[in-house]
């Protein structure tokens, strides 16, 4: 790409190349603004062989979703799409400026943040193996494959709680607390009504498709097994901007107001970064508002 091509100015350039990321740029591209997409290609689902739970393509590899959708973006003359990382971002709206891990320069009127999350996996051994195939962390996403088979749940705090009380929606549900959670009399009682049973045997690794071998040397088979991961922006950009965060149950992640506007201005944010809960259905819906959003600033500068 020349050199004269990314020293103009871009309406906006979205940097995350996902399923949120290509949701937002498609708003612009349709309102015929310059976009300038920049891709590292490190989709969090990435390790998923089908996506579930969005209309229109449920059961779909999700990474023909994504080619569809870059295919469908290409047919907009407005669109620069770059494979590679953004490693620097700065300036001011109408003045932003995004340098790549090549060394060229990209100039934008508004920046659009879409660079998704990065998942702190539990150090159970044979977990990160199975993660995205037999080791998930949402059930609308996953659960109804399992076919009501045998669920478990790896504890990693808090929030494996919320997911053993909703498990047994999805098949007969296990909470393996690993040492990683302590359970009150009131969430014990609540457990056994909802019919999940209790293991605090400590977990020794994983083995087979979903098979959880137990530190006395039991095993345990499952149809599938679910953790509820902590997470925190996979770019340091968001950060190096001076963008405010905000802390989760579910981990750190970007703070947005109602227009996906963060708290540095011309600057913009979606996906998983800057919303919970997360999927690919919730990730393009919030991407096609935060799109929209950056037009209107475009439009409607404020100040």
């Amino acid at each position: 790409m020349s050199d004269a091509l990314h020293d103009r100015p871009n309406d906006c350039i979205v940097i995350g190349g996902g399923y949120a990321g290509m949701s937002a740029a498609l708003q612009l591209l349709r309102a015929r603004r310059r976009v300038a997409v920049v891709d590292a290609g490190q989709r969090r689902n990435r390790f998923a062989s089908h996506s579930h739970g969005f209309l229109g393509q449920d059961g779909a590899d999700p990474a023909e979703i994504a080619r569809i959708a870059r295919a469908q973006l290409s047919a907009y003359p407005t669109l620069t799409w770059i494979e590679g990382e953004a490693v620097e971002a700065s300036g001011a709206p109408d003045a932003f400026r995004v340098t790549l891990a090549s060394g060229e320069v990209l100039h934008g009127r508004r920046l659009l943040l879409a660079t998704g999350v990065a998942d702190a996996l539990p150090q159970v051994p044979g977990l990160e193996a199975r993660w995205g195939r037999s080791v998930f962390h949402c059930p609308y996403c996953h659960g109804y494959e399992l076919d009501l088979g045998p669920v478990g749940v790896i504890a990693t705090g808090p929030m494996s709680l919320h997911q053993a009380q909703m498990l047994p929606d999805w098949g007969p549900t296990t909470l393996l607390t690993d040492a990683a959670l302590t359970l009150d009399a009131a969430a014990r009682r609540d457990l056994a009504a909802r019919g999940v049973a209790v293991e605090e045997t400590p977990v020794a690794g994983l083995e087979d498709e979903a098979t959880v071998v137990l530190s006395d040397g039991r095993r345990l088979a499952f149809a599938g097994l679910f953790v509820a991961t902590r997470s925190a922006p996979a770019s340091p950009l968001p950060a190096a901007l001076g963008c405010d965060m905000v802390e989760t149950p579910l981990g750190r992640m970007l703070r947005t107001d109602e227009g996906k506007r963060t708290s540095r201005a011309g600057v913009f944010a979606c996906g998983d970064l800057a919303h919970t809960p997360r999927s690919v259905a919730l990730a393009v819906g919030d991407g096609a508002w935060a799109g929209a959003q950056a037009h209107r600033s475009l439009l409607f500068p404020e100040g």
